[in-house]
């Protein structure tokens, strides 16, 4: 007979709950992630109305936002302003050569969110106010002459950019504005606006200097700011001058943002193929919500004059996120 040993009865194991490492600086501070647009759920399962497909969407807001807002985190962990806005950042370093990567993502995450924040998923979009319409109307004679001109002004970029309806001070005239690549139409960032398509020209200089030039002088203490005359007027005091809050460029005007389009082959090439960037274009214009262009442009007021002397309506531009 085999005689076996008597198991000793094991004890029960219990899990033992271990706390969680404490978080580091970096897991603490705020991550910019995909932020939420108001026809969001809608477009994610059936697209934009008749400009992009699901897939189109997903391409275009999705994934290369996320992508662009996953490298803005890189770059910002450890940073004093990783919690600013990325308009805000964008300005903060359009000025900073070696913080370009920074800009063009901050920069280009701000462009593409706006540019689809406009878009409507009505069959009807919502059609300019009166208010809208009179300040239109008082700056390009008619919509119709809006609609003619944005559109041959985006077909005509030879590249990716991002085409804008912009308010400037302090005429109260609308207008037009070109960016290229993820160039900013913002004053505080116009060293970075990118108004040419660089590939093209030669290099630009700024009020006779080089933007070099430039940023040494801006790195000096404001006491300490020496330039040459020509230059002398945009460094004084006042809205041009090195005690601005906004702090543009030489050259740069000041302006309120409305809207724009994106001429980004990513956006577009998915849907409308090779050749299709101006039926794209047309398509767009027919999903421009203009209540949420007229929110982001924010009060209107009306019986100002421009500088040429015309009664328009001025639209004043909220700062848009």
């Amino acid at each position: 007979m085999i005689l076996s040993k008597p198991l000793r009865q094991q004890p029960v194991l219990r899990a033992v709950p271990r706390k969680p490492p404490p978080k580091t600086q970096d897991q603490h501070r705020r991550l910019h992630s995909l932020p939420p647009l108001t026809h969001g759920a809608t477009f994610e399962k059936d697209g934009v109305p008749n400009l992009l497909s699901a897939e189109g969407y997903a391409l275009a807001w999705t994934q290369y936002q996320s992508h662009v807002l996953a490298k803005l985190n890189l770059l910002t962990s450890g940073k004093p302003d990783y919690t600013l806005p990325t308009r805000d950042l964008a300005i903060k370093h359009a000025r900073d050569a070696s913080k370009a990567s920074l800009f063009n993502h901050a920069s280009m995450a701000h462009n593409n969110h706006l540019f689809f924040s406009t878009l409507s998923a009505s069959p009807t979009p919502t059609p300019p106010s009166e208010t809208l319409l009179r300040a239109i109307n008082t700056s390009f004679s008619s919509l119709p002459s809006l609609r003619l001109t944005f559109l041959a002004t985006a077909n005509a970029m030879f590249g990716p950019g991002h085409v804008w309806l912009v308010k400037k001070n302090p005429t109260n005239d609308l207008a037009i504005l070109t960016t290229y690549i993820a160039g900013s139409p913002y004053p505080g960032a116009h060293f970075r606006q990118q108004p040419i398509d660089m590939a093209t020209v030669s290099t630009p200089v700024y009020a006779g200097m080089t933007p070099q030039a430039w940023a040494q002088v801006w790195a000096q203490p404001d006491a300490q700011k020496t330039v040459a005359p020509n230059v002398a007027d945009s460094m004084r005091a006042g809205s041009f001058g090195v005690q601005s809050d906004k702090r543009r460029g030489p050259g740069g005007a000041d302006l309120e943002v409305c809207m724009c389009v994106s001429t980004w082959e990513h956006v577009w090439l998915r849907d409308w193929g090779v050749g299709g960037k101006a039926a794209f274009l047309d398509a767009w214009w027919d999903r421009i919500d203009w209540g949420i262009v007229e929110q982001n442009a924010g009060p209107l007021r009306s019986g100002l004059r421009s500088a040429d002397g015309r009664s328009g309506t001025s639209l004043l531009s909220a700062a848009f996120r």
